[in-house]
């Protein structure tokens, strides 16, 4: 045994969205964690569109700014493809495959399962398990994207200065997040437990159980409804009504005007999405709500959802355990904690 293994380089989680690219490293020490680098760096309008990157020279200038920003030495990452761009399975397949033998497996089972042709396709595929009742077959979870949503992904890290050693999912990265945050529910491990990822376009929905994903679903709808609406009211550009919605300095009426039924909305989506997961599978009801995302801290719509829901729902803090170095903003941290829940889980594949 070698006394000095060789440490694995540190990844920064890089989360980039529809309105910002979102950066975080984190370090560990025994079980806990320390936030040692931070940014959150705006996009301009349009570069991604339902999380498909635009403009890709956009989102390298933006990954560049964060990077410096942030402080941070490191130059890997690790960034994610959304679930829309990505078709998940389980396979089952013979426990005793070689490596090589179950690649070429994966691969045959593949061009089944995807409506792409398998040149265009990136597979990545990991075994999960035995198949219950049967140890001579293995669960395998196969995932595919198409090739450019990975490669957009990496040429936007590439332009900023970065090199992708991971590209996750983001319904995996949420995974990996919601163990962060499971010691903050009041219902028990295997009580379902839905999280809602509010966006600025696109609103996910994953019911886990036993902090698996057993349910995700996508929508249209996020708090680019909220800054179009005080674009449209108050007559500022897109950059200001941004800016006023996190920071404030609109007229007193903006509360009625505006948040409040952008408030009741998001309710009314969150509510929607759970009929959908009803529909589709034997539960009728969930044990409890985290909000996360960008508007899922808005203050004052957990409340709403537990009123209106009747379960508990409290807002996803993935740092709350954390410790922080100094150079990190410990409020402006607070406040985006939230919207870091995918940057989160990204982040945590540097321990993996």
């Amino acid at each position: 045994m070698s006394l000095f293994t060789p440490k694995k380089p540190p990844l920064i989680g890089v989360d980039i969205s529809s309105t910002a690219v979102k950066l975080l490293q984190l370090s560990r020490s025994g079980g806990r964690y320390r936030v040692e680098h931070y940014a959150v760096e705006p996009l301009p309008p349009n570069a991604v569109v339902e999380k498909n990157i635009v403009e890709v020279e956009a989102v390298g200038d933006a990954v560049r700014r964060a990077l410096a920003r942030s402080g941070t030495k490191t130059r890997f990452a690790a960034a994610a493809v959304a679930g829309s761009a990505v078709i998940t399975k389980v396979i089952p397949m013979a426990s005793d495959l070689s490596e090589e033998d179950l690649e070429g497996q994966v691969q045959v089972e593949a061009n089944q399962y995807i409506p792409y042709p398998i040149e265009e396709v990136s597979l990545d595929f990991e075994k999960i398990g035995p198949v219950r009742d049967n140890p001579e077959m293995s669960n395998i979870l196969l995932a595919a994207s198409r090739t450019e949503n990975v490669d957009m992904r990496v040429a936007a890290l590439d332009l900023g200065g970065l090199t992708a050693k991971v590209i996750d999912v983001e319904a995996f990265a949420m995974e990996n997040a919601f163990t962060l945050i499971a010691d903050q529910l009041s219902v028990a491990r295997d009580a379902l437990v839905a999280v809602v990822d509010v966006g600025a376009t696109m609103t996910t929905l994953a019911v886990m159980k036993n902090q698996r994903t057993i349910y995700s679903r996508e929508q249209v709808f996020g708090g680019k409804q909220l800054t179009d609406e005080i674009m449209r009211r108050y007559g500022l550009s897109y950059e200001e009504a941004g800016r006023a919605k996190r920071q404030g300095g609109l007229p007193d009426t903006y509360e009625q005007e505006a948040l409040e039924p952008f408030k009741e909305s998001m309710v009314q989506q969150i509510s929607r999405l759970l009929q959908f997961f009803f529909a589709g599978s034997e539960y009728s009801k969930i044990d409890q709500v985290v909000l996360a995302g960008g508007s899922g801290g808005i203050a004052g719509v957990s409340e709403m959802v537990e009123d209106q829901l009747g379960v508990p729902c409290m807002v996803a803090n993935p740092l709350a355990q954390m410790s922080i170095a100094s150079r990190s903003q410990a409020q402006q941290l607070a406040a985006d904690a939230p919207s870091l829940m995918i940057a989160a889980g990204l982040a945590m594949r540097s321990f993996d």
